[in-house]
């Protein structure tokens, strides 16, 4: 996000709150319920958003670990691709047999 949005997007919130008192004036209230009823919705829509932040971060939704799964991936696509015919069986063997020993401990 570049500086001029982040710009745009405060002034618009600041437009909005400002917006919103003067709803709240205009539908009768009085200035101090107008401010604070103002500000209960910008401070409910604040706890919202950092809510839907904390859960993007806990479950690693983020750019940065999209990007490191993505290189994850690149690394282990080179180095499967950079195989021989015959450790691309022997890996398979390996994976075959771990398959076959986790189905036998696992409960029926």
């Amino acid at each position: 996000m570049r500086r001029i949005d982040v710009i745009g997007i405060g002034a618009g919130i600041f437009l909005l709150g400002g917006g919103l008192y003067l709803g709240f004036r205009l539908t009768g209230f009085d200035d101090l319920s107008a401010g604070v009823w103002s500000q209960l919705i910008f401070a409910a829509g604040l706890l919202g958003w950092v809510t839907t932040y904390l859960f993007r971060v806990v479950t690693s939704n983020m750019t940065y670990g999209q990007q490191l799964r993505n290189y994850e991936n690149a690394v282990l696509q080179k180095r499967l691709d950079e195989m021989t015919p015959e450790q691309l069986a022997q890996l398979e063997a390996e994976i075959a047999a771990e398959n076959a020993a986790e189905n036998e401990t696992a409960p029926s």
